[in-house]
């Protein structure tokens, strides 16, 4: 449950600061912006740190299926635009994924 709320709060972190950078470049926000979307970004990093596996790229691949989910929920709660099914379907996949990949039976 813990690895969860990590990959959330991860995912929250991420798609905040990216979508700082995003506000910045594409929708003539302040440069200031940015600052923010940085101290976001540190926080995403050093959030997945505390995933409790011994190999950094498991927790990464892992974290994959919770961004995408998230990413599709921020679609739709902030940027007004509600996933189809092909990105629910999609979704649905990528998680899925990310649940072989952290709970599989791995060697070492």
């Amino acid at each position: 449950m813990q690895t969860a709320a990590v990959y959330l709060l991860a995912a929250l972190a991420e798609i905040g600061g990216c979508f700082a950078f995003w506000g910045w470049l594409r929708m003539g926000k302040p440069v200031w912006w940015l600052v923010p979307g940085c101290v976001s970004l540190v926080i995403f990093a050093w959030l997945l740190t505390l995933v409790d596996t011994s190999q950094a790229g498991r927790a990464y691949a892992a974290y994959g299926g919770i961004y995408i989910t998230s990413a599709l929920l921020w679609l739709w709660l902030v940027e007004g635009v509600r996933p189809d099914r092909w990105d629910m379907g999609g979704a649905l996949l990528c998680l899925a994924g990310a649940a072989v990949i952290l709970l599989g039976p791995h060697k070492g």
